[in-house]
């Protein structure tokens, strides 16, 4: 099935989040293979070209290595783990926040609201 995509963003980016969450939730384990270029492509439903620019910046975050023709695999670096699940984090927050904001939601607002959402 396609991946759903906005016109808000480069889909090689959303793709690049994508595979990032997946990575950080564990679909895909360190140092774990993940799929073929063309197959990601395929499921994707976008062009192999976007798909390897995506997996390319993932390698630049430090998130995947190549090794050479065998393909693309998770980092077993936890540093580089931890700190891409903050970045996410924080972005995640930073989007609520704005969000909020422009749709004129007090702060007290949102966390009593993320409080009960979340039986917190």
């Amino acid at each position: 099935m396609a991946w759903n995509f906005n016109s808000r963003e480069p889909v090689f980016l959303q793709i690049a989040n994508r595979l990032r969450c997946d990575i950080l939730n564990g679909k895909y384990k360190p140092d774990e293979q993940i799929p073929a270029v063309r197959q990601l492509a395929f499921e994707a439903s976008v062009n192999p070209n976007t798909m390897q620019k995506s997996l390319s910046f993932l390698e630049d975050e430090g998130l995947l290595y190549s090794k050479g023709t065998i393909g693309r695999f998770v980092t077993s670096d936890g540093e580089i783990l931890k700190e891409a699940r903050e970045k996410m984090k924080k972005s995640c927050m930073d989007d609520l926040i704005a969000r909020a904001k422009e749709s004129g939601i007090s702060k007290d607002e949102l966390i009593n609201y993320i409080r009960k959402a979340d039986n917190i």
